[in-house]
């Protein structure tokens, strides 16, 4: 079918890199914590909507010119970089309001639209994921298929749809065991420096981060 193969293998192969844990489950958990199931669920969609945009530029070719071009690669690094950064200290200096005591609360001081954005933006922003998607699809599509955009798309959708029900699952987990500590100002305030801390981390990572 559209010159896949090893299908089962790439199910496999996806659902054990959906699984382990990183900076995409991280901002999951965090906003779970601080949301609410439905926190949680903005912020699973808004990270594979950033997938998908991955998804389609390995099929169309961007992909492959980040990879060829360092001025290209460096450009999206940049400005990934700078925008983790930015996102990062807003969260440090940010003060979380008290007696927050459900997602419906919750909501109202941190907009689910907010978090699908910045979710969706971490992603796209990531060339190392572009990069990801560009080596990890085409190990399954034979070389003389002549449909290899097709192949890469419908791979990438069954990516994109194992990991989006296992960070649902993630992010129901993380919102049910959470309620206790939306109630907290306090609490809140410390995953917001987790959270902030992390994405400084990642901004100062992808900045150091070298073409190959």
């Amino acid at each position: 079918m559209l010159g896949i193969h090893d299908l089962w293998l790439f199910i496999l192969s996806g659902l054990l890199l959906n699984i382990t844990p990183g900076p995409d489950t991280a901002y999951i958990v965090g906003r779970s914590v601080q949301v609410g199931w439905r926190g949680g669920a903005a912020a699973v969609l808004g990270i594979e909507a950033g997938c998908l945009v991955h998804v389609f530029s390995a099929a169309i070719g961007l992909s492959a010119l980040l990879a060829a071009s360092s001025a290209a690669f460096a450009l999206v690094k940049w400005a990934g970089a700078i925008y983790l950064g930015f996102l990062g200290i807003r969260m440090l200096v940010s003060k979380p309001q008290p007696n927050v005591t459900n997602a419906r609360g919750a909501n109202a001081v941190i907009s689910l639209r907010l978090v699908f954005v910045q979710g969706a933006l971490t992603n796209m922003l990531n060339p190392k994921v572009a990069l990801f998607f560009l080596a990890f699809l085409p190990q399954f599509v034979s070389a003389d298929s002549p449909h290899k955009a097709a192949a890469f798309v419908l791979l990438g959708m069954i990516f994109i749809g194992n990991g989006t029900l296992w960070c649902l699952g993630v992010a129901a987990f993380a919102a049910s065991t959470a309620s206790r500590v939306r109630q907290s100002g306090n609490a809140l305030r410390w995953i917001n420096r987790g959270l902030g801390g992390l994405f400084v981390y990642l901004g100062a990572r992808l900045a150091l981060l070298q073409a190959r």
